[in-house]
């Protein structure tokens, strides 16, 4: 028979020790066991409630906090340790950044296990609220409710419906969100008139568990040139509500330059394969970095902190050392953002990647530009770099690589090492993938800087750009 694991009732009085990666903090306990806090900040004396006790970890989560650290100061936000986007707000943004540029060297030296240069000092973000240029908020029939919430009603409480970010680790609850400090105006202002104008009419907010409802996400997105773009996302059709819904917006939201609709009727809320609508004004909104301008439509990606993109690009551009006569490949090239930011420097930009509607936009972008020594190209980069391409194309001098958080496959890696570019610029939003990758392609390359980027305050999110050059 199997014996039931016998549960560990809180712990008294932790002392949190020092920060670890994804945010989390880290006490050690007598027995050598090593214990991973959340909400908690180096310094904190805390009582712990035990989640997950494995043989050598253990997790919790902040029952109490019985003393705090002298680091911390209060959050400013009244979503702060609900919401759980800004988890760190009860840190000094300069003790952040010495977190986060710790998390960036301990990941390279503890998964990389490669030869590293002395890191370049982290650039924080000049914005610490308002940063973003892109929000979704969902529609959901059910408010996510606090602990101390449920423990002051005596009755049963009825599902109510909320606005707002889905409350972490649960795809169906939603905090009601009032004022979020992620992004400038309108954004507050269109999240009341949509709360106050879809209550009052009792229209159906979506119901994630059951799969019906009518109203499901609203995204946001503003530039620092001053354009809005709103797309409303519904379920299915309702001409009369849709129209009075996006009516109102128009009438109460003053500065949206282009206003949209979705109807999405799948289960999951990716629209990337869904059309898009444009209800009023134009269908993209247009945004500036340095003196190059980007369109961004509702499905486009681009980079979410546009003062720090920037300054991220110009990293990139300065690690690749661009003298007018190279061939520069820009891997994962999204829109065409980086290879453009850095196109009067190179020969010729070569782009790929593997969305399709994306590389439209990225030839939009270089149109956009009056650019003509721009090519972007759609599929695996595995695939399409052969020596046909090269042959058409030419072979790379630089080689810039900016993958998703999983970072590159295998086969891009082994690619990279057959195609052997004098340079190699890793713009990585994950140093524990970018770490992994640096070893495999150790081979060949040796890496001569390392510049941390802080694109998301009072996040443990970091970016992290490294130069790699051929032995």
């Amino acid at each position: 028979m199997s014996r039931k694991k016998k549960k560990i009732g809180p712990l008294k009085d932790i002392t949190i020790e020092s920060y670890a990666a994804e945010g989390k903090s880290v006490a050690r306990l007598e027995d050598g066991k090593v214990l991973f806090v959340d909400n908690a900040i180096p310094g904190d004396i805390v009582d712990v409630g035990i989640t997950k006790d494995k043989k050598s970890w253990m997790q919790g989560r902040v029952l109490r906090l019985v003393q705090p650290s002298p680091q911390r100061i209060d959050a400013f936000c009244q979503h702060f340790g609900v919401c759980g986007g800004c988890k760190w707000q009860m840190l000094p943004y300069t003790q952040q950044l010495i977190y986060k540029q710790q998390q960036v060297a301990d990941q390279l030296a503890r998964i990389g296990h490669v030869e590293l240069p002395e890191m370049l000092p982290i650039i924080g973000s000049p914005h610490e609220r308002y940063y973003r240029n892109k929000l979704e908020f969902t529609f959901s029939t059910n408010r996510y409710l606090t602990f101390e919430e449920i423990q002051q009603r005596e009755e049963k409480i009825e599902q109510q419906p909320a606005l707002g970010f889905h409350a972490p680790g649960l795809f169906d609850k939603v905090v009601e969100i009032q004022t979020c400090y992620l992004q400038n105006e309108p954004t507050n202002a269109l999240l009341t008139a949509l709360r106050e104008y879809t209550e009052a009419r009792n229209l159906p907010y979506y119901d994630y568990k059951l799969q019906y409802g009518w109203l499901r996400n609203v995204v946001i997105r503003v530039t620092t040139t001053g354009e809005v773009l709103v797309n409303l996302v519904m379920h299915h059709e309702d001409k009369e509500n849709r129209e009075g819904v996006l009516e109102h917006i128009l009438a109460n939201v003053p500065g949206i330059t282009s206003l949209n609709y979705t109807l999405n009727p799948k289960m999951n809320d990716t629209i990337y394969d869904l059309e898009v609508v444009c209800y009023h004004g134009k269908s993209y909104i247009e945004e500036k970095l340095e003196n190059f301008r980007f369109k961004i439509s509702p499905k486009s990606f681009f980079q979410t902190n546009t003062y720090q993109a920037e300054t991220l690009y110009r990293v990139t551009r300065e690690f690749a050392g661009l003298t007018g006569t190279e061939i520069l490949y820009d891997l994962y090239c999204g829109t065409g953002s980086i290879g453009i930011f850095c196109s009067g420097g190179a020969k010729s930009v070569i782009g790929i990647e593997v969305v399709a509607d994306a590389v439209k936009d990225a030839y939009e972008n270089a149109a956009l530009n009056g650019l003509d020594n721009c090519k972007f190209f759609a599929g695996d980069v595995e695939k399409v770099c052969n020596d046909a391409f090269f042959a058409l194309h030419g072979r790379p001098d630089v080689i810039i690589t900016d993958p998703p958080r999983a970072g590159m496959t295998e086969k891009l890696i082994q690619q990279l090492l057959k195609m052997r570019a004098p340079k190699v610029v890793y713009v990585s939003c994950n140093p524990a993938t970018q770490a992994r990758d640096l070893q495999l392609l150790d081979e060949a390359y040796r890496i001569t800087r390392l510049q941390p980027v802080d694109m998301f305050p009072h996040t443990h999110h970091i970016e992290n750009v490294a130069l790699l050059e051929l032995r």
